[in-house]
């Protein structure tokens, strides 16, 4: 090959273009940006609309259904869900992952243009953004009451958000001023007053208006402005309402209500163990390198932290995806370089000596740096994917360069100069390289053209490894023939005559020998093992990805509907004290009186709770995050009892949801629907390995409903609505005005009643409404005013009505194992034929990912055969080739079942690698078969010598593959869940292949063979 021959010819050009490349790759290392996952950009948007004071039927009936009608036509659009919830919904938009969501996004304006809503109603249309997300969660507490921690948190707010790579830090909590006016109904009735009039009154009080311009003798035009403003409380509580015109005393807002500037009602507590806390989120800016963000933000932390007037101020981290991307990195890092160690140990025992290892050895990390450089230029991430495929591929970058060193061993010792040796030695296995590199990077041909979330998180992965094979290839080709050039030399003796001669290769050769006389039993024995391998594959439990240990649980409490926060708090501090009983927990947060989700909108609900648990590093605890769940959830389930429902939850930063299953019954009929989710509830809550079956139809709610009467309310001369919103106003406050303070803040007006009517029933029964006659009347007098229980939020899917059901389960089961269950039952329940079950999670991303990844070990086959023949010009001799495949299933069933591995996407990515990497074996074989055949060799003979010469470097390159991978699948750390199932996978298939290679292919070669097909046993 005139490459080789250039680089043997020209070492110093060689060499210097080495050393470009290192620096090329120490320049793109350290600018590549470190995240946990490649980068995502799902096709998803929320429209998100409001509808204050609405009931959730209503908003259901008059918002979502006018807006799912215009928005189901959008081009693109595979799944339309919605939410109706009181005064507000969320419509899921769920698009072909080959839509581009910025150019969807003004169809989606136009649809919600072209809708009408009722006046009060508006719309808003929301993309999914991962890069939206926390990066960083973490409570800021005081060790004394005496310090404001929430102004603390505001301080190390403004400070924080500046650091470089951070877009926002958003804390909970807030301190918000505002002008409280608390009417006394008893006072304002005896006055005649109602809460309009003060609200009008107010507001015709505080104006800014502008007038028209007067233009002056002097030439000066001056603008206008009517002022009637209020800078302070005292300013609204002075306000004269009226004068008495008997005594002339003047009634003045004070003298009806109180008014007082104070801080807005908190109505959520959130503390660290028994302090007081405040929870802030850190969000990152798109494309920042989250490690470096992460440690930046809490070195600036630290340093604020250790000021004199932040003393006694405490910072717990909750989440830090950084410092888990930092671990997941190092550990897989940690897997590259000690499987390249490996390696290196099987070239010195193997090739013995100094040099030669060395030479081969080279090809590791300068492939890894050039694959450096061509990750920069693609604009990768290095990340648990790429990382893991570099990994992965630790072991194979070594095998061109080993058959090369192999072969240019052999000429030389041969008695040929170690230039020509290296030139000729090279060509003769050129294209066996060449063809093997292709054969593997082929297979992941599919997997770039594959499309969902799939394709976005793997297409890195193949790319990376292909950079690196090819990579491989290159220094297979250039560097090691040069360097072979150079320092090898002639060893004493004939060490072909002493291999051939050795007791290892004459126990092969007669092995082999005996297995070419025993053609049909050898097969038939092979044949078996095959299809017990596929049985054992087929009952293999399957999961989607595998659950990563990220150390963090969060724990939502749901209390009956009207709890109390004083009476919620008390049952999550029995929690808490559950909870903080076991060793591995590091940091524990409460949000008491609402959750994440409730906190980002502004609003509260007192009967919820949400507890955030951290646990110590993985190698600090002897629980993974998984049992510590299984185990602590009972207890907290005893705890609650019938006082309310509890639900332990995991997330990993790839999106699953172990031990979770969810799907959503649907049907045009409501009460077949409802009927139908009764009757499979029940049937699912007998599943034992199913610990909470829960639906939307248990999330319902007491509230107390007023039912005007419309014959007494026309005595009184008073329609509903007056009296509807009447009702509003008094229980809720209105927004009146907004004023300029003093010191500078703008501060909003409400005017209501405080509490009078938030705390009994009785208050609202008997609250007193002003008619146009000026007569005030009790609610009771024209209304019923009852409790009752009322529904939540009504789901629908796709335009028709819909149940969701939320399964967990034990921690044993798999994804296949439980949906087989479930499926079950299903069946046993004999739902009607309109009634429909959609699965979701992580089954639904499992079904949609398995075809298409069956469908590209499938299309990688039959790749891997036209390179093959295309590089051969043969149609036989790739067949031969090919059937290195079906032995390695062999292998693939006995390393997942011994080592209890699931078949998941990474597992399957696995198999495909192996297709690509089985073959090469059988590639080397039959190429120097030929080889033989060419120079004068019967067919017998060409294969039996055949297989000797190449024992040694397939087994050369089969050992640093699998040795390469131990570190891998050993999975030891945090973020090596991902790529253990993928090393086991290749492990376990190339050991079976590689030793069924060695006599299957010369087998299936002396069949097809003309002069030993027939030959006698």
């Amino acid at each position: 090959m005139k490459i080789t021959d250039f680089s043997i010819k020209r070492p110093v050009f060689t060499f210097v273009t080495m050393v470009l490349v290192i620096l090329l790759g120490a320049v793109s290392l350290l600018k590549i940006p470190i995240t946990l996952i490649p980068e995502l950009n799902p096709p998803i948007g929320v429209v998100v609309s409001t509808y204050p004071g609405a009931s959730p039927a209503e908003v259901n009936e008059k918002v979502t259904k006018p807006l799912e009608s215009s928005l189901a036509t959008l081009p693109g659009i595979e799944k339309l869900q919605s939410t109706s919830q009181e005064s507000m919904n969320l419509i899921v938009l769920e698009f072909d992952w080959s839509t581009d969501i910025n150019e969807v996004q003004s169809d989606v304006l136009q649809r919600l243009d072209m809708v009408e809503l009722p006046e009060e109603a508006g719309a808003s249309f929301l993309k999914f953004d991962p890069s939206q997300l926390p990066i960083i969660q973490l409570a800021i507490s005081a060790d004394t009451k005496e310090v404001d921690i929430r102004s603390i948190a505001e301080q190390l707010e403004l400070e924080l958000q500046r650091q470089e790579g951070v877009a926002s830090v958003n804390v909970s909590g807030k301190i918000v001023e505002e002008i409280q006016i608390a009417l006394d109904a008893e006072a304002m009735e005896e006055r005649n007053l109602a809460q309009s009039d003060i609200v009008q009154l107010i507001q015709a009080n505080n104006i800014s208006l502008p007038g028209e311009s007067v233009n002056t003798d002097e030439g000066r035009m001056l603008t206008t402005r009517i002022l009637s403003t209020f800078t302070s409380a005292e300013d609204i509580a002075n306000l004269t309402l009226s004068v008495n015109p008997l005594t002339g005393e003047e009634i003045k807002v004070k003298d009806i209500a109180s008014v007082k500037r104070t801080e807005q009602e908190q109505e959520m507590i959130t503390r660290a163990g028994e302090q007081s806390a405040v929870l802030m989120s850190v969000l990152q800016e798109s494309g920042a390198n989250t490690a470096q963000v992460s440690k930046k933000f809490k070195a600036a932390l630290e340093e604020l932290l250790d000021k004199p007037e932040f003393a006694g101020v405490e910072a717990n981290i909750l989440y830090d995806q950084g410092d888990y991307v930092d671990l997941a990195i190092d550990n897989i890092s940690s897997s590259l370089l000690y499987g390249a160690i490996f390696a290196m140990i099987i070239l010195f025992i193997f090739l013995r000596g100094i040099k030669s290892p060395i030479i081969v050895g080279i090809a590791i990390p300068y492939s890894v740096i050039v694959t450096f450089v061509l990750m920069y230029f693609a604009d990768f991430s290095l990340n648990i994917l790429t990382l893991g495929a570099l990994a992965l591929g630790i072991g194979m970058l070594v095998d061109n360069a080993i058959v090369v060193i192999e072969n240019i061993e052999r000429h030389i010792a041969l008695g040929q100069s170690p230039k020509d040796a290296a030139s000729i030695g090279t060509k003769e296995v050129g294209v066996a390289i060449i063809a093997s590199t292709l054969t593997t990077v082929a297979v992941f041909v599919p997997v770039i053209f594959t499309s969902g979330l799939i394709g976005q998180i793997f297409t890195e992965f193949a790319l990376t490894i292909s950079f690196s094979l090819f990579a491989s290839l290159v220094v297979a080709l250039t560097v090691v023939p040069m360097l072979a050039s150079k320092f090898l030399s002639a060893k004493n003796g004939n060490l072909n005559e002493q291999r051939a001669n050795s007791s290892f290769y004459q126990s092969y050769r007669k092995a082999l020998n005996w297995t070419l006389q025993h053609r049909l039993l050898v097969l038939l024995s092979v044949g078996i093992l095959f299809a017990a391998s596929c049985f054992v594959l087929f009952r293999t439990g399957t999961e989607f990805l595998p659950p990563t240990d990220e150390g963090y649980v969060t724990v939502d409490v749901e209390l009956p509907r009207g709890t109390s926060l004083a009476a919620t708090e008390q049952v999550i501090s029995e929690v808490e004290d559950r909870i903080e009983k076991e060793p591995e927990v590091d940091v524990l947060v409460s949000l008491i009186g609402g959750d994440q989700q409730s906190l980002s909108r502004g609003t509260a609900t007192s009967s919820k709770a949400q507890l955030y648990v951290k646990l110590v590093p993985l190698s600090e605890r002897d629980r993974s995050v998984f049992e510590f769940t299984e185990e602590v959830e009972k207890d907290v389930k005893k705890i609650i009892g019938t006082r309310g429902e509890v639900d332990f939850s995991l997330s990993t930063s790839t999106g699953s949801s172990p031990n979770t299953m969810t799907f959503r019954v649907t049907d045009s009929d409501e009460t077949r629907l409802n009927k139908a989710v009764k009757k499979l509830q029940a049937e699912l809550k007998k599943v034992e390995v199913i610990s909470e079956v829960t639906t939307d139809l248990d999330a319902t709610a007491d509230e107390i409903q007023i039912v005007v009467n419309r014959e007494e309310a026309n005595v009184y001369g008073m329609l509903p609505a007056q009296i509807a919103q009447t009702v509003y106003s008094m229980m809720r406050g209105v927004l009146t005005t907004q004023i300029l303070a003093e010191d500078g803040e703008v501060l909003s007006v409400y005017t209501g009643y405080g509490n009078l009517y938030k705390t009994d029933i009785e208050a609202v029964k008997t609250m007193k409404l002003r008619t146009s006659a000026g007569v005030f009347v009790e609610l009771q007098d024209v209304a019923d005013v009852t409790v009752a229980a009322g529904q939540t939020s009504i789901r629908r899917s796709d335009q028709a009505a819909a149940v969701a059901f939320f399964l967990q389960y034990e921690n044993a089961e798999s994804l296949s194992s439980i949906s087989n269950k479930v499926d079950t039952v299903i069946d046993k329940a004999n739902l009607p034929s309109e009634t429909t079950v959609v699965f979701s999670g992580d089954r639904e991303l499992y079904e949609n990912a398995k075809s298409d990844m069956y469908l590209a070990v499938a299309l990688a086959v039959v790749l891997v055969y036209i390179v093959m023949a295309a590089q051969f010009e043969s149609l036989r001799y790739p067949f031969i080739m090919i059937l290195s495949v079906p032995l390695m299933v062999i292998g693939i069933a006995a390393s997942l079942w011994m080592t209890n591995t699931l078949l998941g996407i990474t597992a399957v990515i696995g198999i495909l690698v192996l297709v690509g990497i089985v073959v090469n074996n059988g590639i080397v074989l039959v190429d120097y078969i030929n080889l033989k055949k060419a120079e004068g060799y019967r067919t017998y003979d060409a294969i039996l010598i055949g297989a000797q010469d190449r024992l040694r470097p397939i087994l050369m390159t089969a050992l640093t593959t699998m040795l390469g991978l131990v570190p891998l699948a050993l999975g030891i750390g945090e973020g090596t869940e991902m790529n253990q199932p993928m090393a086991i996978v290749v492990i376990g298939g190339l050991f079976t292949s590689t030793l069924l290679t060695l006599f299957i292919v010369p087998i299936i070669y002396s069949l097809i063979d003309q002069e030993t097909r027939k030959m006698a046993s």
